[in-house]
Formats: structure tokens, C-alpha cells, sequence
């Protein structure tokens, strides 16, 4: 089932896209060589306490992961792309850093993610990240009441598939609101003009991600993170997106 959200629902979810924003923000500051990891994990429990929030991947137990997940953000390094468990790992130089972050505050959730790459960047690298900006970008402008999923998703296989990355399509966007994952589901790539219509009031987690190489993915040995069956590097963008009568509104920001 879809639930529209009202004005007053979409501005409680704001006030948590405004925390998950400030978290990522403050924990992409300290991803610097020779930070284990596991030091961004805790520093986001203590953030999700002090808070008062819910973490939404705290005892998550879903059908494609080895559950509970016990950890509150994911954090993915390099071949890791998707869900990754943190473990202890020192970030070298030139690492890249995917951090995955859902909570829930006053029974209003807000998800959204970031790539970030540790000490000297590599151009391949770079390239890589700022095309999931690029196409996150792209699908938040089709957000538009009216267009219908479809087009969503054609907005980001544009970008990907245009910079010539392979696009998987197990894992891509969602909806959510009083869960994480709700109806419907949003895939990164699509036809315009096919699937559902887009109305006010509809709040969707919308998350590019591909990898330089291959498309197809493997689960690492903690029954959790998701790496690319080739070893090659991934890239990971999300926000939070409230459809409006005025336009897409992004509401995991720190404004």
C-alpha cells in the first residue's frame, strides 16, 4: 500500500532529513587516512542516541541479508557497493567510502547517502561518484507530479548508462515515510512514461548507484555487504524526495 503523506507528515520528515543530513555530513568529515571505520560507527551511535532517533537498520532482518544487521550505518569501501557491515578497517589513501544512514524520529523516517574518497583522489574515481551525483540530480528534476516512475528511472540510466557504467537493477530506490522501505519500489533504470503516476504527497528514497565494472554483485562473508562480482570500485548517491504540488522537494538537507 502507497500512502500519500500530508503537508504536516512531509515537514516531520524534513526535521529528519535534516539530522541524517547532518550526520553524513559530520561523518564524512572525519573519513580520513588511517580512521578505522569502526570509529564512524560509533560516533553515529552516539549521534543517534544524544538524539533521541531510531535507527532503521538496528536489528534489521530483511529476506537478502544474514540478519540482524547490529550496526546503524552502512559503510562501504571500494568493491563494496551496497549494505556494507561495518567492520574494523583502517581507510588508506585513495579509499572510497560509501555511508548508507536511515533513522526515524518521531515516527517519521528520512534515508540518504554519500560517497566520499579518502585522501589523493583518482580521476577514474571521481568520475565515478559525481555520476550518481549527477544522475540523483537528474531524478530528483523528473520527481514532478504527473510523471510516473518510468521516467524516474530513465533519468538515472541516462546519466549512468550515458557515461558508459552498467546499471544493476536487485537494488535501487523506495518508497518510505513511517518504514524505510515502502511501496513502490524505484529502479535505476526504466521506461518514461511507464509505471506509477507521481502525486503529491508520495516521499521516495531515490538512490543511484552502479560500479566501474561489472553489474553483477556478491555477498561478502558477513551475509551482508554487497561487492561487485569483479572487484571493481562503486559509488552510491540518495536522498529523500517529497513529491509536491510545487515541485520535487529534497528533505534530507542541512537547510
Amino acid at each position: 500500500m502507497i500512502e500519500l503523506k500530508t503537508p504536516q507528515a512531509i515537514e516531520k520528515m524534513a526535521v529528519t532529513g535534516r539530522f541524517v543530513a547532518g550526520v553524513l555530513a559530520e561523518l564524512s568529515g572525519l573519513a580520513e587516512v588511517g580512521r578505522d571505520v569502526m570509529d564512524l560507527e560509533v560516533r553515529a551511535r552516539k549521534l543517534v542516541a544524544d538524539r533521541g532517533a531510531e535507527s532503521c537498520y538496528w536489528d534489521y532482518a530483511p529476506s537478502f541479508g544474514r540478519g540482524p544487521f547490529r550496526n546503524v550505518i552502512c559503510l562501504s569501501v571500494n568493491d563494496a557497493v551496497l549494505h556494507g557491515q561495518p567492520h574494523p578497517y583502517v581507510l588508506q589513501d585513495g579509499d572510497v567510502l560509501s555511508l548508507d544512514f536511515a533513522v526515524s524520529i518521531d515516527g517519521w523516517v528520512a534515508d540518504s547517502a554519500v560517497t566520499v574518497i579518502v585522501g589523493t583522489p583518482d580521476e577514474r574515481d571521481v568520475r565515478l561518484a559525481e555520476s550518481t551525483r549527477t544522475a540523483l540530480d537528474a531524478a530528483i528534476a523528473a520527481a514532478v507530479p504527473g510523471n510516473r516512475i518510468g521516467d524516474v528511472s530513465a533519468a538515472i540510466a541516462k546519466v549512468g548508462q550515458g557515461a558508459g557504467y552498467r546499471i544493476n537493477t536487485d537494488f535501487g530506490g523506495h518508497g518510505l515515510g513511517r518504514t524505510m522501505h515502502e511501496d513502490p519500489h524505484v529502479p535505476n533504470v526504466g521506461r518514461p512514461g511507464r509505471g506509477l503516476e507521481l502525486k503529491p504527497g508520495l516521499t521516495l528514497a531515490l538512490e543511484p548507484w552502479w560500479c566501474t565494472g561489472s553489474a553483477k554483485l556478491r555477498v561478502d562473508a558477513d551475509g551482508w555487504t554487497l561487492r561487485s562480482a569483479d572487484g571493481s570500485r562503486g559509488a552510491h548517491s540518495e536522498h529523500t524526495v517529497a513529491i509536491t504540488e510545487d515541485g520535487p522537494r529534497v528533505l534530507t538537507t542541512l537547510s
